[in-house]
């Protein structure tokens, strides 16, 4: 009988949480017009260039029609108007200045890494739930939880655990979160210079995200002190701003970029995950036991005009919002002590709801910059007739597959990725890479976005002109989406990356329950 209410004790739970899940609202049916404004407004501060443009050429192309004749013709007739000549040149240099001096600084991504770690740190579900027996901590019915969140996750049995948490008893100290954070980080830096052939020493600017692990010095100091960076490089350590950093970190860098001419800055994002797994039995904590996995990646941008041909891709748009000035979206995703002052992240009951609402809000901005003209208008033309004229007809839900070739969504759970390909219309292959990396990395924060994309790559999918939205969400509540152009057609033959060895065996067909077998 006990045995039996600890079973539909378990139960009631784990529907409990599917129920809370599928709670992600249709974001795409309800549409506030101040986000709809602000990505115009986006849109529209860009003008000035876009009239420049023109206005150059056509003076450019005006100038190569004139013969040697009408030059002298022209010189015969301004030789005694003397102050017009001096006018118009300095307008035309005025205009070309300003256009030269005040237009956005093209950022190019040369290369990113991911990091793979060693088959022996590899953990799969088995042993994932011996260790938690093993720990003694846990009791029978969150134990059973726990299985059951596995079941479901879409994780597969290949993903990696620190070292330190895989040995009995468990090991999780400070030692061991650096050396866990050296491992990582080193391991995909050291990849991505030798595909760059950049030197550490030209790199001038650095931004390092992990949420939970911030220690002191940090983990940018951590890496300017092994690659003996140089002296005035401007460094950040960006902490507690969950799995979009990675997004916030691409945009801080591309900031920089913008003021600092002929600048390399290299981005690494990762969460460290030894001293954060949770010895405790509160189940709002147990979840991100289950999903999230060691991981890493290491990016180098450029400002740099001259590599340009050697870059993969041009950064277009990045887009932020920030849900943190509304309560619930701030307590949504809260670390904190339970009952027993052990430390955890709780996830609460409104996390799918508030998601929903910073995914609604951040792509109702990012639209109006990427779709094309006769989704604007479709769109514009129908939300204008619901909110000014009050015509009860259907919301226009608009098609960012015209928009995007390919869909790097952070793999933060299956439940999250299934709302999103259902709320897009997006297709099974334009969320494989997703799946994929949840399956085979797991949850890797806001490292889990470049898994993504170097499956694609992997796969041979990007081709030269082809855009990629890259859109990720965490605690605070966050959500971000940055798009890029890819700048040539990617030969996978000719690249290194964690899917290589092995890519061929992708995509697999993922139950949407796996059982585990009892040791």
């Amino acid at each position: 009988m006990g045995d039996e209410n600890k079973k539909n004790s378990v139960s009631s739970e784990t529907a409990r949480i599917s129920v809370e899940v599928n709670n992600l609202p249709n974001f795409l049916q309800s549409i506030r017009l101040k986000y709809v404004k602000l990505g115009y407004h986006y849109l529209i501060s860009n003008a000035m260039y876009l009239f420049l443009v023109p206005v150059l050429g056509v003076l450019c192309v005006h100038v190569m029609t004139i013969s040697v004749e009408d030059l002298i013709q022209l010189l015969d007739k301004l030789k005694f108007n003397l102050i017009t000549v001096i006018l118009c040149s300095a307008v035309v240099v005025f205009l070309g200045t300003l256009y030269f001096m005040t237009r956005p600084r093209k950022v190019y991504l040369v290369d990113f890494s991911c990091y793979k770690p060693k088959p022996d740190v590899m953990c799969s579900k088995e042993t994932f739930m011996e260790r938690s027996k093993q720990a003694g901590i846990f009791t029978e019915e969150n134990l059973a939880f726990q299985k059951k969140i596995l079941e479901r996750s879409g994780l597969g049995q290949k993903t990696y655990f620190p070292e330190a948490l895989l040995r009995v008893p468990a090991e999780p100290n400070m030692a061991e979160a650096r050396k866990e954070a050296e491992m990582v980080m080193f391991g995909a830096i050291d990849e991505l210079l030798a595909k760059t052939r950049v030197k550490a020493k030209d790199i001038g600017i650095l931004v390092v995200n992990c949420s939970l692990f911030n220690p002191t010095p940090s983990l940018s100091a951590m890496i300017v002190n092994h690659y003996k960076l140089r002296g005035n490089v401007m460094s950040y350590n960006l902490g507690g701003m969950g799995c979009s950093a990675g997004l916030i970190s691409i945009d801080l860098a591309k900031q920089l970029l913008q003021v600092n001419p002929n600048s390399y800055a290299l981005v690494v994002s990762m969460e460290n995950i030894t001293l954060n797994w949770y010895f405790g039995n509160n189940r709002s904590m147990l979840v991100s036991n289950c999903i999230f996995r060691m991981g890493g990646a290491a990016i180098l941008l450029s400002n740099r005009s001259t590599d340009r041909r050697r870059s993969k891709y041009q950064l277009i748009h990045t887009v932020r919002t920030h849900k943190g000035a509304d309560d619930r979206s701030y307590g949504c995703v809260f670390q904190e002590e339970d009952e027993k002052k052990e430390i955890g992240v709780a996830l609460s009951k409104d996390l799918m709801a508030v998601a929903g609402e910073a995914l609604k809000t951040n792509i109702t901005t990012l639209g109006p910059l990427v779709l094309p003209m006769s989704e604007q208008l479709l769109f514009f033309m129908t939300l204008v007739a619901r909110k000014i004229f009050k015509m009860k007809i259907k919301p226009y839900i608009p098609d960012f597959k015209l928009a995007f070739e390919h869909f790097c969504i952070h793999a933060g759970g299956r439940a999250v990725l299934d709302e999103l390909e259902k709320n897009l219309e997006l297709s099974q292959w334009h969320m494989e890479p997703s799946r994929m990396t949840l399956y085979r990395f797991g949850n890797t924060s806001s490292s889990s976005l470049w898994y993504e994309l170097a499956y694609t790559e992997a796969k041979g999918r990007i081709k030269k002109g082809d855009r990629t939205w890259q859109i990720a969400f965490g605690s605070g509540f966050k959500c971000n989406s940055a798009v890029w152009r890819a700048l040539k057609t990617i030969n996978p033959a000719k690249e290194k990356n964690p899917w290589m060895d092995e890519v061929h065996e992708f995509p697999v067909e993922v139950p949407r329950i796996v059982t585990i077998n009892d040791s």
